[in-house]
């Protein structure tokens, strides 16, 4: 007989088990999270990697926010337990030949900064941010929908694809002009895409990093137009569409104050006590086993771990229908990317902008020649073979954020790409450290005194992400985000609407429908 009873079991703390504790536990619900690391908030973390500099904190993997919505934010009551976040600068490209892009918005001064690539690629930008703000503006609800059972002929389907049809109508969907770019985004390159927009490789590589950042899949691969688009879909900080943030305190202080608001409201929260398997009585959930054998008892049972964990690890798959384990063993996880977390002495000191700015420091540094560096990267890492010059999406939080460094010293995130798939599973310790060294080197070479800067550096791979933080594949957003693996197919076909085959067993992780991104909401549509 199990020795606790409760009225839902979460499994998995990171921000959206501890969302969807939250919530439960708002409405009345005696709830209980499930944790198998020793702390949470999962990937959106804030740690202290260094014993012999604990005054240094880092964004361990998760590094921004977006995506985020204001009702959760508000529903949850996330202000009044820590939940700041700092604005962050639109892009800088500090560029080997001496020239930057800084883009600080639809201004004068961003047409002219890429503008000096090309002129009439600067004179097409503002039309050009127009275009994909108002297709991420059509997109957006479908990010705060359940997908609808397309396919289905029963009434209730029926009724919520004709729901979701007249939403999206009355954003703007209704004519062929926008159908036929919304297609095309679901379907080709952002390289393609860029093609039709721009002439410049320099200016067309800066206009990519959204529609590659934590793929593996590299800017010509069809599918990342999509991607593209997903990541202008963020509200913070203002509320408006493509605006970015860096939390105060890093991404854990948004999982510390999920979890406090989810105490608040009665929830009890349990680390390293990680789930051996789900426990099922005549096709219904009833509870789970923990390590060490303890059952714990629930007629709810919220999973917020990566789909193969649990449909293919803490559930004998006798118990789930053969075309729903057939689709979960085909689920795609790969992942290239790369995680350096950098203590600095001080600020890089760029060639092309010396002097301290809000828009340059403040801001997504990027390091990259241009779209053909960026291919070429992904087709070495396909290949088998770490990429010779690292693509890295840089941010340094400090120069808003006094609380995770000491006073004149900096902490950098580099979410770097890409290094072959199969790195998820051995170390490949040495060869990461080479591959952050080349990085290092080309970072230099538009900030001269980046290099000797360092005074501490973590350099985290796939087989790290995969096994300390159970990302399977090292993929940040628990599947490839690819036009067969969304919206009514994510993460497998029948069970997109958070339900799962096992009744009384949801699904709420970064694996389902708007999942990708700390933004809570497959915790908040699930419950």
């Amino acid at each position: 007989m199990p020795a606790h009873r409760y009225d839902a079991i979460v499994i998995g703390g990171g921000h959206n088990g501890l969302v969807a504790a939250a919530y439960l536990a708002k409405y009345g619900k005696k709830v209980v999270v499930l944790e198998a690391r020793h702390t949470t908030g999962g990937a959106a973390e804030t740690s202290q990697p260094w014993p012999e500099a604990p005054e240094f904190k880092v964004t361990t993997l998760s590094y921004t926010m977006s995506l985020m919505p204001p009702y959760i934010v508000d529903d949850l009551g996330l202000r009044k337990h820590g939940y700041k976040i700092n604005p962050l600068g639109m892009g800088y490209l500090p560029h080997p030949d001496g020239r930057s892009i800084i883009d600080s918005g639809t201004n004068p001064a961003t047409y002219a900064s890429y503008g000096q690539y090309s002129k009439k690629d600067g004179g097409r930008i503002g039309p050009y941010y127009e275009w994909i703000g108002r297709i991420a503006t059509i997109m957006h609800p479908m990010l705060d929908h359940t997908p609808p059972h397309l396919g289905s002929m029963k009434l209730r389907d029926l009724k919520d694809v004709a729901h979701l049809a007249w939403t999206l109508k009355k954003r703007g969907a209704a004519s062929e002009r926008m159908v036929a770019d919304i297609t095309r985004l679901f379907t080709m390159s952002c390289a393609d895409l860029l093609d039709r927009w721009f002439e410049n490789d320099v200016v067309k590589g800066m206009l990519s990093i959204n529609g590659i950042i934590g793929t593996w899949a590299g800017p010509c691969s069809p599918g990342t137009a999509y991607v593209l688009m997903h990541h202008s879909t963020g509200q913070e900080t203002e509320g408006q569409v493509a605006s970015w943030g860096m939390p105060e305190g890093g991404m854990g202080a948004v999982s510390d104050a999920i979890r406090r608001a989810a105490e608040g409201f009665g929830a009890e929260v349990r680390v390293s006590t990680p789930v051996e398997k789900v426990l099922i009585r005549d096709g219904r959930a009833t509870g789970v086993v923990v390590r060490g054998g303890e059952e714990i008892a629930a007629p709810l049972v919220v999973t917020t771990c990566h789909p193969q964990i649990t449909f293919l690890r803490q559930i004998d798959r006798r118990e789930l229908p053969a075309e729903f384990v057939a689709d979960l063993e085909s689920w795609r996880s790969r992942s290239g990317t790369v995680k350096i977390n950098l203590a600095l002495a001080e600020l890089p000191r760029f060639k092309a902008n010396p002097e301290f700015s809000p828009d340059v420091h403040g801001g997504a540094i990027s390091i990259l020649d241009g779209m053909e560096y960026l291919e070429r990267a992904f087709q070495e890492a396909r290949s088998g073979r770490a990429a010779t010059l690292p693509f890295s999406d840089c941010e340094i939080p400090t120069v808003f954020d006094r609380t995770l460094a000491p006073e004149g010293r900096h902490i950098m995130s580099m979410f770097t790409q890409w290094v072959p798939e199969s790195w998820s599973r051995e170390p490949h310790r040495a060869e990461l450290e080479a591959y952050a060294d080349r990085l290092i080197d080309r970072f230099n070479e538009v900030a001269p005194n980046f290099k000797a800067s360092i005074l501490h550096r973590q350099v985290l791979g796939p087989y790290d992400m995969e096994h300390d933080y159970h990302l399977i594949g090292g993929n940040i957003f628990h599947g490839e985000l690819t036009v067969d693996q969304l919206f009514h197919l994510r993460p497998a076909v029948g069970y997109a609407d958070y339900r799962s085959p096992i009744r009384g067993l949801y699904q709420a992780s970064s694996g389902t429908h708007a999942g990708g991104g700390v933004n809570g909401l497959p915790a908040h549509h699930a419950v």
